[in-house]
């Protein structure tokens, strides 16, 4: 089951203005941020010019929002070093922002991008 379209819209709508306002002016013709959604998750990432090849990109993906339709909540999930995602230390929440807010943050310097 995929995520109901009108929270898809809302989530859509967050991401856009957050990966507009994260990246530095002076950084933007070499890293953009953006975000991918399939099925129940989204993925924020981060894209890089490649360092051999400037005309490759590097996709470096950094937070996953999971959607659980049974209970209307959000989990926040990390990578680690490795492929896999980890599962982050707060509990599902129905407020998506929160969970941005958390990964714009990163008080636990998972995310490797975060103010924290």
């Amino acid at each position: 089951m995929a995520i109901p379209e009108f929270t898809l819209r809302l989530v859509n709508r967050k991401l856009r203005e957050y990966c507009e306002g994260r990246a530095h002016e002076a950084l933007s013709h070499r890293v953009c941020l953006g975000w991918a959604v399939e099925g129940e998750s989204v993925t924020l990432f981060e894209e890089r010019r490649g360092l051999l090849d400037a005309a490759t990109r590097v996709r470096l993906d950094t937070a996953r929002f999971r959607f659980d339709p049974r209970t209307g909540k959000w989990k926040l999930y990390y990578r680690g070093t490795g492929p896999a995602w980890h599962a982050y230390y707060l509990k599902p929440r129905a407020d998506f922002e929160t969970l941005l807010r958390e990964v714009d943050e990163d008080p636990v310097r998972v995310f490797g991008w975060g103010r924290g």
